[in-house]
């Protein structure tokens, strides 16, 4: 048998084979080649080889003319770039297939279908030279063709394929970065179409895209094929998975959230047709997750492996950006492509760039929310665009307000400010580019906002956690900068403060060690948003339209109490993954009766107090009858995340306890419910808050594992000043002789037992002197919000070596 020049099976392609198939094929066949022996599935295919595009161009006798149409191109000048990508895209199409190039495709087309059937469907991918690789992706750059159903389409489909070189977006891309023009070849990757038109499909990431943190798979999924996610029509599934733990054998979901998944991109039955088309999906699909929690941990099994494959490869750890779908026909899951990952992998861990707005915006001056992108903020003129057309007069320094974006306005995006899109994921294009460039995105704002006009000055603000926020007008705010690598060490353990699941990646850069107050209350009030009585027993809830609202939020889950299982640990989960294995404490909840009742049902199970902060609060509810319940439902999260999600990390803190009997029953609660003080090496810590907590501080320690003192809750009750009066609130001041004398009694005391005592209140964040204070006593640890961290963390190690001078 005469050896083929033009093509060459996946069996026989590896990363070494880039000059010859491609950036992707090369992947492809890598993948094929030695991932498969992993029990990994990898569809089987062909590369139509660089050889192949150099004949096209030698057959059409082209060469010359595309160096004159390429002539002083610039990626600036869209009008010159639009024109010479037209005509070089015409002259490689009207090339023609060389015969040897045309009898090579169609021999191996037939040896395929004889793998796969007489009902093989086609994917034909472009494959740059240039592509794929670690420091520059061309996501998107060329063309790629779904559902080939015969030998002419394939044949159709790869003149297409290499005619897509000179895309406008290639050009500039290949401008932008440096390579030149016609030293990037371009071959094609011919494989099995997974169908996924039939089922799901996605992407997903060895890495959360928005931070850089290296210790999750994310991943994203829809029905119907991928190009939904990528081109940002719809708003995907996203679940996370933590790696250290998966790898310990903890297989669990760490987090996920329900997209909209508005439509799914289907394929024309008719083989002879190419058609895409998409339908809207229906109302109940779109109210379950299109993957099952098995499925979600086969793809983070598949994702792991092939970035260790990848890593050991390179010689260097390689985050991976991979695509998956899952065929209809066999139900199975498959790998279609996997490139290293390019932008969040790239950005400095230990550079904090931190955003902040100077104040507050008003509620009001909210015009829409959606996910965030990044964690900077803009400001700038809205624009809105609805097709190609208009993105020629599209200004520098504009906001770019578009249903969704594609490939094709690359260039004017690298002029925007900001971009905001109705649709679209994490990781749709918008998503992308936005991450690529280094501009905030806020994407998938859905139509419920106010009304955003054209010429309208907004402000970006991706600085909040996940959610993004279109303000009106232009606010202020700051930008710092710190080098992490350049702070000093300190004896004094330095934690911080954190509520929010959705800062917690990108605040575990920060160098501390680890989370001393993590708080349960933001994550009920925003993700739960449900009392966790009402949720527990939804039958006495007696106002209908708070029982419909409670049977939304529960959804496809069997009950109330395993949504708020579910969401509560997922919450918890996050926070502790982000430091793991660095220790998270996190307080069981902390609200006051007013507080509950505010919460979906909670009017049903609160009663009216005159002074809710001295009233039916923290360890006083837990083994009580009318919270009882609810406390077991916070001791099943807390056992799930440490226990089924591998997070032994989390250390459990008890509330205004106020006397030694109540935290008796408190810990007698929590062994009946699984979580018993050193099993699993579970320690329970107390917060020393009361006057009473210190008095007893012998009694308390004995009790439990550690302290930490709470100085807000101290001070209020050490001075009798109510910190929720504005009328006595100028005598509110932790720095107070008396607290101060409170708070070193308690730290003596901790000490004298063998506990750690920490530091978890507002003072030694507010009160550099504070912070001193505790260090001289020899406090075990200081708990600070994020914004204290880096300021006090200097002082205190300049303080412990004057001390130690």
């Amino acid at each position: 048998m005469t050896a083929k020049r033009f093509v060459r099976w996946f069996k026989s392609i590896g990363l070494e084979d880039i000059a010859e198939v491609g950036g992707k094929t090369a992947s492809l066949g890598e993948m094929y080649c030695s991932l498969a022996p992993r029990n990994i599935r990898v569809p089987n295919g062909f590369a139509i080889t660089a050889a192949a595009y150099r004949a096209v161009l030698d057959h059409g006798d082209t060469r010359e003319a595309l160096h004159s149409a390429l002539q002083g191109v610039s990626a600036d000048d869209s009008d010159r770039l639009q024109k010479a990508g037209r005509e070089a895209r015409r002259l490689v199409y009207e090339a023609g297939l060389p015969e040897a190039v045309d009898r090579e495709i169609g021999e191996a087309y037939a040896e395929l279908r004889e793998q796969y059937g007489p009902q093989l469907r086609l994917a034909v991918r472009s494959s740059a030279t240039a592509e794929d690789l670690p420091d520059a992706s061309f996501a998107g750059q060329h063309d790629s063709f779904l559902n080939i159903g015969d030998r002419d389409g394939l044949l159709e489909a790869c003149r297409r394929c290499f005619a897509s070189l000179f895309t406008d977006r290639a050009i500039s891309y290949r401008e932008r970065n440096g390579f030149d023009h016609f030293k990037v070849s371009l071959a094609i990757a011919v494989m099995k179409m997974v169908r996924a038109d039939l089922d799901s499909s996605g992407v997903m990431f060895t890495l959360d895209t928005d931070s850089g943190f290296r210790d999750v798979v994310f991943i994203n999924a829809a029905y119907g094929l991928g190009e939904n996610i990528v081109q940002g029509n719809v708003d995907p599934d996203e679940f996370y998975v933590h790696k250290p733990t998966f790898e310990h054998g903890r297989r669990c979901v760490l987090r996920r959230q329900l997209g909209a998944k508005q439509q799914t991109l289907v394929c024309d039955e008719n083989l002879n047709s190419q058609e895409l088309h998409n339908i809207d999906t229906p109302e109940s699909r779109r109210q379950r997750f299109s993957l099952s929690d098995d499925d979600v941990l086969t793809l983070a099994g598949y994702a792991i492996e092939t970035e260790k494959h990848y890593s050991e490869k390179r010689g260097a750890p390689c985050p991976m950006d991979i695509e998956w779908a899952r065929d209809g026909d066999d139900g199975k899951l498959y790998l279609v492509q996997a490139r290293p990952e390019t932008v969040a992998s790239q950005k400095p861990r230990n550079q904090l760039l931190r955003y902040r707005l100077r104040d507050k915006p008003a509620a009001e001056h909210i015009l829409a929310e959606g996910r965030a992108i990044g964690s900077g903020i803009a400001a700038g003129n809205l624009r809105r665009v609805e097709s190609a057309a208009q993105l020629g007069d599209f200004k520098e320094g504009e906001v770019l307000y578009a249903e969704s974006t594609s490939p094709d306005w690359g260039p004017a995006m690298r002029r925007a400010a900001a971009l905001v899109t109705e649709r679209g994921g994490r990781t749709c294009h918008a998503a992308i580019v936005a991450r690529e460039f280094g501009i905030p995105a806020v994407v998938g704002i859905g139509s419920g906002h106010k009304p955003l006009q054209d010429g309208d000055t907004v402000t970006l603000s991706c600085a909040e956690g996940d959610v993004g926020r279109v303000y009106a007008g232009e606010i202020p705010f700051d930008v710092t900068t710190t080098e992490l690598d350049a702070l000093p060490e300190t004896r004094t353990g330095m934690m911080i403060n954190l509520g929010s699941p959705e800062q917690a990646f990108r605040l575990s850069a920060l160098p501390c060690d680890g989370v001393g107050l993590a708080r349960m209350e933001f994550i009920v009030n925003e993700h739960i948003k449900a009392h966790p009585m009402a949720l527990a027993h939804p039958e006495r809830v007696k106002d209908t339209a708070e029982r419909e609202r409670l049977e939304q939020l529960i959804g496809h889950r069997d009950s109330g109490a395993d949504f708020f299982i579910e969401k509560l640990s997922e919450g918890i989960g996050t926070i502790a993954a982000a430091f793991y294995p660095r220790p998270v404490i996190v307080r069981t909840s902390d609200f006051k009766t007013n507080e509950y009742a505010r919460l979906i049902g909670g009017a049903d199970f609160e009663p009216h107090e005159e002074n809710p902060m001295l009233g039916f609060r923290g360890a006083a509810r837990y083994a009580h009858e009318a919270y009882a319940d609810g406390f077991a439902l916070e001791c099943a999260a807390l056992k799930r995340a440490r226990e089924a999600m591998g997070l032994d990390n989390i250390k459990v803190m008890i509330p205004f306890c106020r006397r030694i009997p109540e935290g008796e029953r408190v810990l007698q609660a929590m062994a009946e419910h699984g979580l018993k003080p050193g099993e699993a090496g579970l320690e329970v810590y107390v917060m020393c808050e009361i006057p009473n907590n210190v008095v007893q501080i012998d009694a308390f320690s004995q009790l439990f594992d550690g302290i930490s003192i709470g100085s807000n809750d101290l001070t209020q009750l050490v001075l009798g000043v109510d910190r929720d009066s504005d009328i006595v609130a100028f005598d509110f001041d932790e720095r107070d002789p008396g607290v101060m004398t409170m708070i070193k009694l308690a730290i003596e005391g901790a000490q004298r037992n063998g506990i750690p005592a920490g530091i978890c209140g507002e003072a030694p964040s507010n009160y550099p002197e504070v912070a001193e204070y505790l260090v001289k006593l020899g406090i075990h640890s200081i708990s600070l919000s994020p914004d204290a961290l880096l300021r006090t963390i200097e002082k205190v190690a300049a303080l412990e070596k004057e001390l130690n001078a």
